[in-house]
């Protein structure tokens, strides 16, 4: 899996990130877990998210620009160049749209993505309309592949119990991934009620 698309040619949707930790780390995910470090092996781990923006930062194409970029102007992860050739193919991009040179750690993605450990190394989009993220999430956790890394992890702002989740799994799980996805049914999530609770990035 590097990049797939299912669904329409749509700004907005949810997507899977295939990311490897080639080594064991320690990693800080920013006010997470009282701020103390998590322990990662190394292997793989995927990410659900969603972006639901019609236009600016909180498009598909922007949000995935975003997490393949690094902090402080460091070399961005190489499926960077081609998520930019994607998107301007399906018009979803100026041909001439340039990605973010670097980027402010928000999301708890955001750690694992600037680790030197990680490398973000496939995309799977989901574009349309429904927010598939946590009924996506949920499909993920019951795979017996699947390793929670802590309750909450990626899913401070939804109600499944992780969106960022360890696969000990070979290359063929990936590559089966899309056509399972595309037989279960995925009921969307519906925005959660507002609150004034304080909620940490995800």
């Amino acid at each position: 899996m590097t990049i797939l698309w299912v669904g329409e040619d749509s700004p907005s949707g949810s997507y899977l990130l295939r990311i490897r930790v080639r080594q064991a780390a320690e990693i800080t995910f920013g006010r997470f877990n009282a701020g103390k470090p998590i322990h990662l092996p190394a292997g793989e781990y995927a990410y659900v998210g969603s972006a639901m923006g019609k236009k600016g930062s909180a498009t598909l194409a922007r949000r995935l620009l975003r997490h393949a970029t690094r902090s402080r102007g460091r070399p961005p992860h190489p499926i960077r160049a081609a998520l930019l050739d994607t998107f301007a193919a399906r018009g979803l991009l100026p041909a001439n749209a340039s990605p973010p040179q670097t980027k402010k750690l928000h999301w708890h993605v955001d750690y694992l993505l600037d680790h030197p450990a990680a490398e973000l190394r496939g995309v799977l989009v989901l574009a349309g309309e429904a927010r598939l993220e946590s009924p996506l999430a949920e499909i993920l956790a019951s795979d017996p592949a699947a390793r929670l890394i802590a309750s909450g992890l990626g899913a401070s702002d939804a109600p499944s119990p992780a969106h960022l989740l360890r696969i000990a799994a070979e290359d063929a799980w990936w590559e089966r991934l899309p056509q399972r996805l595309r037989d279960v049914p995925l009921t969307p999530t519906p925005p959660l009620a507002a609150t004034n609770s304080p909620v940490s990035p995800r």
